[in-house]
């Protein structure tokens, strides 16, 4: 593992490897969300940035994940390479991006995307494929050719970790576990503590 006491720095490092390694996806990750009365539920959504700041995620706000994060606004994410034999646990509260951050991711994607994030009415129940597809085909006619906005239902979200967890594959099934705890600021540069764990 990297020699670092900066688990950003780390875990740069490990998406980079698990970047050039992982037939697809390396970006993805199960994001766990609860709702106010600590119902759990777990998807598969993907990373788009990353930084000191925390980790960005984009989803439908009437979405089954954007209606519990609105309601009890922590989240946990777990990462896991296969290829690499690693995995990440990340916990912490979660916090809206901005509109200018969601404008420019949203304007990034392919066209096709933006007409879905329109048509799909994410997470309610479909009552066939072809509403799917017909929804799809009207947008793409509202929109022509032109510039596609982006739907106010839709945005990202910042989880702000306060634990992260690096696992990493090793003999015998004595795993090495290194956990990093949020344990304030210094100025704006969070100030973690480390912990090795029991595998």
């Amino acid at each position: 593992m990297v020699d670092s006491s900066d688990p950003y720095v780390i875990f740069a490092e490990w998406l980079a490897e698990a970047t050039k390694s992982e037939p697809n996806d390396p970006n993805a990750l199960c994001l766990a969300t609860a709702t106010p009365d600590g119902r759990p539920s777990a998807r598969m959504v993907l990373l788009k940035d990353q930084d000191d700041r925390g980790f960005v995620f984009y989803t439908n706000l009437e979405s089954r994940k954007g209606g519990e994060l609105a309601g009890n606004p922590h989240a946990a994410l777990c990462f896991h390479w296969k290829t690499l034999r690693r995995s990440v646990r990340v916990e912490g509260a979660v916090e809206p991006v901005s509109l200018e951050e969601a404008d420019a991711y949203y304007a990034s994607r392919p066209r096709g995307s933006r007409i879905g994030a329109w048509a799909s009415r994410q997470s309610r129940p479909l009552e066939s494929r072809f509403a799917l597809e017909k929804a799809v085909a009207e947008y793409t006619l509202k929109f022509g050719i032109g510039e596609i906005p982006r739907p106010d239902f839709w945005s990202g979200f910042r989880l702000r970790p306060e634990r992260i967890e690096f696992w990493r594959d090793m003999p015998f099934r004595l795993h090495e576990r290194r956990v990093f705890l949020l344990d304030g600021f210094g100025g704006e540069t969070p100030v973690w503590r480390q912990e090795t764990l029991y595998p």
